[in-house]
């Protein structure tokens, strides 16, 4: 038995009591639109079941995670849609949990049980806009669902007496605290490549974050190291945190943070290997160069990280860090606009993302990572019925 539960909020601003207190008539109005008509009737068309509303939530059940969770994916989708065309004011998102877990019927079709509690308080802690599944959901959707969702630990949650592992999608960053024991670490050197801070302002921050991707990817190539992936690390992204803290929700020994300075076509990165146990640093240096050495330069700085280390790794091993997926810049920096865009979950974003993909490959028809983004891309693009498979790409692109 599955239960999804999702409701109207935006906790920072409050929720369903903001949009009445602005214009009742409008909130009741577009609440009832967003249930009634967008949530219940896209679950209709996967099998969902409505079992009660409860004002500005709702209960439904599903015979499947994958109709859940795709269910749960259209709707946030579509309000997103319709909210980046509506005053900030008058904007009506949704936070959904999705739980799998046994549930108990009463007389009256209404449910109870363990698995709809934990569902209500994943919906507690999802972003507004966002999904929260338990780990029981994610382990169902391996190898069914091509969504990206972002590992966010082990979590406490109200009222229930074990600890959840908890995956969001979409929405803004994930509020909740992990808690728990720290995880122990693994029996080779671990590290966690932090997202660096943007110096340049926000029109590159898409080449930042792709520049630590690129880090995290030459680093997990080299096989006496535990890398941890990149959907764990970026959890952290635009938060001030403790290393130490980090070393023992990751279950990392050393931790790497810098920054990007992108002036014209020069580049200035700055690295800092800290050891999360103690505190101290273990390595910081400064690379500067122009951006057609940006792939130089990040093996150099992956070679700095895996000599201070393990000093003992052989030279193939770092060799093989090495990564230099184009020699067209024009082409790897729209490959790193296209990114972000899968993140946001809405048709516009995807459509978006294909166009720099297409203009890539035009530019490196031997772009393999362009070539697998994109995809990557128009899958997500099938999956909720955005594009036609037997028309291929869309026409607007």
């Amino acid at each position: 038995m599955l239960v999804i539960l999702p409701q109207v909020g935006d906790r920072r601003r409050g929720g369903l009591a903001r949009l009445i207190e602005a214009d009742e008539g409008y909130a009741l109005m577009a609440i009832r639109e967003v249930l009634h008509d967008v949530l219940v009737g896209t679950a209709a068309s996967h099998g969902g079941r409505l079992m009660k509303t409860m004002g500005d939530g709702a209960l439904l059940e599903f015979a499947s995670p994958v109709d859940a969770v795709t269910c749960a994916t259209v709707v946030q989708s579509v309000l997103a849609e319709r909210a980046a065309s509506e005053p900030e004011d008058r904007r009506v998102l949704l936070r959904i949990g999705v739980n799998l877990g046994d549930v108990v019927a009463q007389a009256d079709g209404d449910l109870y049980g363990d698995g709809v509690n934990i569902a209500a308080r994943l919906e507690s802690i999802a972003s507004p806009g966002g999904i929260a599944i338990s780990g029981k959901v994610h382990d169902e959707l391996q190898g069914k669902v091509n969504l990206l969702f972002e590992d966010q630990g082990e979590q406490s949650l109200k009222n229930v007496a074990r600890s959840v592992r908890v995956y969001a999608l979409g929405g803004g960053p994930f509020e909740a605290k992990a808690t728990g024991k720290p995880l122990p670490l693994p029996d080779k050197p671990s590290i966690a490549v932090l997202p660096f801070t943007n110096m340049s302002g926000p029109d590159d921050e898409y080449f930042c974050d792709g520049m630590v991707e690129d880090i995290i990817t030459a680093l997990s190539k080299v096989r006496s190291l535990f890398v941890i992936a990149r959907n764990s690390s970026f959890t952290y992204k635009g938060r001030a945190v403790d290393v130490k803290q980090v070393g023992r929700e990751l279950g990392v020994r050393y931790v790497l943070e810098g920054s990007v300075r992108r002036a014209g076509n020069r580049l200035r990165i700055t690295g800092q290997l800290i050891d999360a146990a103690t505190g101290h640093h273990v390595w910081a240096d400064r690379f500067d160069g122009n951006t057609e050495d940006i792939f130089a330069l990040q093996d150099e700085i992956t070679q700095q990280v895996v000599s201070a280390i393990e000093p003992s790794l052989r030279a193939i091993e770092i060799e093989h860090a090495k990564r230099k997926p184009t020699e067209d810049l024009a082409a790897y920096d729209l490959y790193l606009r296209a990114l972000p865009e899968f993140h946001s979950l809405s048709e516009a974003s995807f459509r978006r993302a294909e166009q720099f993909l297409r203009v890539a490959i035009d530019r490196d028809p031997n772009f393999g990572e362009a070539w697998a983004a994109l995809a990557d891309c128009l899958a997500r693009l099938v999956f909720p019925g955005w594009i036609d498979l037997q028309t291929g790409a869309s026409e607007a692109c």
